[in-house]
């Protein structure tokens, strides 16, 4: 199970390690907490009238392509998308924002999904929510609440019975070491790389790569991972930076997607390889109906 903010999130983190493991045989389901109904329109060419006048149910429309193409499961959580306030000083939050919601409210449709599914591995953001979005940070709050609490008979009664995942990652992006590598890669065959500012002003930011426990093979499923981003019209610009290195060249010189293993109840090999690693069972079934 692998727990987003929103609608196309999933296909810009970790979507060619899930395509992988619906490949094998594994049931994955992801979980989006908003319907991304404050996101704006990122791609010029979807900034059409038609487009604007239900953005929600265009937002919806996308996250059911996507889910198709990648071979998930998919259910939202229902939260209001809170935005990303900027200016200084931030405007607040808007009442009733998926950010304000009280943690154990949030948590409980996220502990009644787990307790239905039963997932051996659920996967989230870091404590920084990968950027500090408020809707990512609160992904995170209750992804790890839920962790701890789903197996509980004692926490939120009513929501099914208690199942306790065995291991928690924090799926990690664009480390330093990667746009270094990919940088490089570009130079070396003349191609011009859109990395090099991003490199230079890195010096005043954390690198999640250094945090990386685990790194999963699935350089077989970058198209199918490009495709669920592609689904997401208003909010992938087919030019855009997700594009701008060349499938051959991710697959040599990248191949795999990274996660930071937070919590496990199993033991696991180091370096691990497989967000299933250490853990008996080669699927996870979810509940019979």
């Amino acid at each position: 199970m692998t727990v987003h903010a929103h609608p196309d999130d999933e296909s810009s983190k970790g979507a060619a390690t899930s395509a992988r493991y619906v490949a094998e045989g594994h049931e994955v389901m992801v979980v989006t907490c908003t319907g991304g109904e404050a996101g704006s329109i990122l791609n010029p060419a979807m900034d059409r009238p038609e487009v604007l006048a239900d953005l929600p149910a265009v937002r919806r429309a996308e996250m059911a392509k996507a889910a198709e193409i990648l071979g998930v499961q998919h259910r939202w959580l229902g939260f209001v998308d809170s935005g990303l306030p900027e200016g200084d000083p931030k405007p607040p939050l808007p009442e009733g924002c998926f950010a304000l919601v009280p943690l154990e409210e949030a948590t409980a449709p996220l502990v009644a999904l787990i307790r239905e599914f039963r997932p051996h591995v659920l996967v989230t953001y870091d404590e920084n929510g990968g950027y500090p979005h408020p809707d990512h940070i609160k992904t995170h709050e209750i992804s790890m609440a839920a962790f701890d609490a789903a197996g509980d008979p004692d926490r939120f009664p009513g929501t099914g019975d208690p199942w306790q995942p065995l291991k928690l990652y924090y799926s990690h992006g664009f480390s330093k070491a990667r746009l270094i590598a990919f940088d490089a890669a570009l130079e070396a065959r003349g191609l011009e790389s859109p990395y090099k500012e991003w490199l230079a002003n890195w010096s005043d930011r954390p690198d999640p790569g250094l945090r990386v426990t685990t790194r999963v093979e699935c350089a077989e499923w970058f198209d199918v991972r490009d495709a669920a981003l592609l689904a997401h019209a208003t909010q992938i610009d087919p030019t855009s930076r997700w594009f701008f290195v060349p499938q051959e060249i991710q697959r040599e010189v990248w191949p795999t997607e990274d996660y930071e293993l937070v919590r496990t109840l199993v033991d696991v090999p180091d370096p691990e390889r497989d967000l299933f690693a250490g853990i008996d069972v080669k699927v996870a079934v979810g509940p019979a109906n």
